[in-house]
């Protein structure tokens, strides 16, 4: 019995942790046409990511947390884009956690063959810049820095849909 009720708690806190809060209030995103807000995170691999980084190539960013099931979809496509343009260096796709850590999204990493370069947040303060509930957020920049697509969990974006907009602002 005990088992049941941890295996239902675990399950229910998965499934709050995805979805927005939209009792009458409007959510908040920084939205297509709007500049990305200045940021900076350390990645994965130790490098610094931040706007200034990122001007001048085509920036996918990827907000998420690992117990979220449109997450959990999400993920896998974004992979498969980041393996398309991995060798491209106009284009930059990092993924970054929110109020996530280190521990948790590497073994989710590892038990699901990801590679995408990713930041562990352990608070909010950088996904605040961008959104005030919900993930998975996906913003795809120009090379201005600028928002040209927002794909949220309604619905997630699909392959062709991130391939789309990348090329439509890469050129390739």
């Amino acid at each position: 019995m005990r088992l049941l009720v941890t295996v239902v708690l675990v399950f229910l806190i998965g499934c709050v942790s995805c979805i927005r809060e939209e009792v009458g209030e409007h959510i908040q995103y920084i939205q297509p046409g709007d500049a990305l807000p200045e940021f900076m995170v350390e990645m994965n691999d130790g490098t610094i990511l931040d706007r200034d980084s990122l001007r001048g190539k085509v920036s996918v960013l990827v907000f998420f947390h690992t117990s979220c099931s449109d997450c959990q979809r999400e993920l896998p496509v974004v992979q498969q884009l980041y393996e398309v343009y991995a060798g491209n260096p106009r284009v930059r796709i990092a993924c970054i956690s929110r109020e996530e850590p280190e521990k948790e999204i590497l073994a989710y990493w590892k038990s699901n063959a990801l590679t995408l370069p990713y930041s562990a947040q352990s608070d909010r303060k950088v996904y605040s810049l961008f959104s005030e509930e919900g993930v998975p957020l996906v913003y795809v920049s120009d090379t201005a820095c600028n928002v040209r697509y927002l794909f949220t969990d309604n619905p997630i974006a699909s392959f062709e849909d991130l391939c789309q907009a990348v090329s439509s602002l890469s050129g390739d």
